[in-house]
């Protein structure tokens, strides 16, 4: 099971998208009751009765699918259960901005992505309320899909390849609900840069659009939080680097699965635009 040629890549991300197409049916279905009540989880973090029965939902379906590689899925994890992932595995986050599902606001996301020796190369991201799916194998799509509904048919799907392009101010995505002073002084380090707050593994999914250019995070963040748009920023043309310019690494089981802080670039060319320091 080594997914090495381009179409078995692309094929499982267009899985992975139905299946998240499929499980948002369970989010939709549980905001239309009315208010959602959260529990509060041993890390101090909300979970709902959506993360958990989309998960399960997930894991099951994964399973399936995928005999035999390992699962490691947020909500499973922070009750202790962290099985040893081997060099292939999955990363599964079943609502990635809870508070922002709590709010009511669409800016939340389901996650699915593979690793394999300690980098993603598949993943799948949906925004359910604001009917977008975002995809990648050894290439990155988007398309238009209804919760509980089919995958776009593939004439649908948009490429999303990256070109190198002049820019007259930096646009940066920051987190709504994670800024931070390392943050806010990278930012006021950049000549012209314009910021805009958003929720989410949705922001990785902007770069891969072209329509922001780095989102910097100086905070705690989880691998399943950004393998499935790590994923898709790299087959897009970005990258994920920590604070040493490396790709992120995954499958950090000695760390409990923590990620170091990170800048996302839409383009590697447009680091030079930057200041660090």
């Amino acid at each position: 099971m080594l997914f090495s040629a381009q179409h078995e890549r692309d094929a499982l991300a267009a899985h992975f998208a139905q299946l998240l197409i499929t499980a948002a049916a369970i989010a939709v279905d549980i905001l239309s009751r009315g208010e959602v009540v959260p529990r509060v989880k041993a890390d101090h973090s909300p979970v709902t009765e959506a993360d958990e029965k989309i998960e399960t939902f997930l894991i099951q379906e994964l399973t399936s699918l995928l005999n035999g590689v390992p699962i490691i899925a947020e909500e499973a994890a922070t009750r202790g259960e962290k099985p040893l992932h081997k060099e292939m595995f999955l990363l599964v986050d079943p609502i990635d901005g809870t508070r922002e599902f709590l709010a009511g606001s669409p800016e939340f996301t389901l996650n699915i992505a593979l690793v394999s020796h300690h980098a993603p190369i598949v993943g799948a991201i949906f925004a359910p309320l604001l009917q977008r799916i975002w995809f990648a194998g050894v290439q990155a799509y988007c398309a238009d899909a209804c919760a509980g509904g089919k995958l776009a048919a593939q004439q649908d799907w948009r490429p999303l390849r990256l070109k190198s392009q002049a820019t007259k101010a930096l646009r940066a995505l920051v987190s709504k609900s994670h800024m931070n002073d390392d943050t806010r002084a990278f930012l006021n380090r950049q000549a012209n840069i314009d910021v805009l707050p958003m929720g989410s593994s949705m922001k990785l999914c902007l770069l891969a659009e072209g329509l922001a250019d780095v989102y910097p995070r100086f905070g705690p963040t989880m691998e399943w939080d950004t393998a499935a748009g790590d994923a898709i920023l790299r087959a897009a043309g970005g990258c994920v680097l920590d604070c040493a310019g490396k790709p992120l690494k995954y499958g950090k089981a000695e760390e409990f699965y923590r990620n170091p802080n990170f800048i996302a670039w839409r383009d590697p060319q447009s680091r030079s635009l930057a200041t660090f320091s």
